[in-house]
């Protein structure tokens, strides 16, 4: 069962429809209800490696839907400490509960001050009702 259209007020949001949840120097990253909900039902999540250093704005994995192939794109710069194995193989994880055990990677942030360019959940909920 998906979940319920939600923006977590403690996360933050990028404009391509990934949230980070700020911990210290790392972050934990995923996409947000809205693109889960736009994607449909996921049935692959194609990870990146532990170790590889992703860069804000750019793709770090894929996801797969029923309708479509999308670009996951990374809200921080950082090196990913941890994959979500349990995404890996069960994706739906993602529709059914996405900011909890739908979460994606984790980073060590190595610019800390791109968070100030992420949006809190009142501006990312006014950015998507623009879409």
């Amino acid at each position: 069962m998906a979940a319920a259209e939600s923006y977590p007020e403690e996360l933050r949001y990028h404009r391509d429809h990934d949230w980070a949840r700020i911990e210290g120097d790392e972050a934990v990253l995923g996409i947000t209800w809205f693109a889960q909900d736009s994607l449909g039902e996921l049935v692959h999540y194609e990870a990146p490696t532990a170790g590889t250093t992703i860069t804000l704005g750019t793709s770090y994995g894929e996801v797969e839907s029923v309708k479509a192939v999308s670009d996951v794109i990374a809200p921080l710069s950082g090196e990913i400490l941890e994959v979500n194995e349990a995404v890996v193989d069960a994706p739906e994880l993602v529709n059914d509960d996405p900011y909890g055990q739908g979460w994606l990677v984790r980073i060590k942030l190595s610019d800390p001050s791109e968070v100030a360019e992420l949006l809190d959940s009142a501006a990312y909920g006014a950015y998507i009702a623009e879409q």
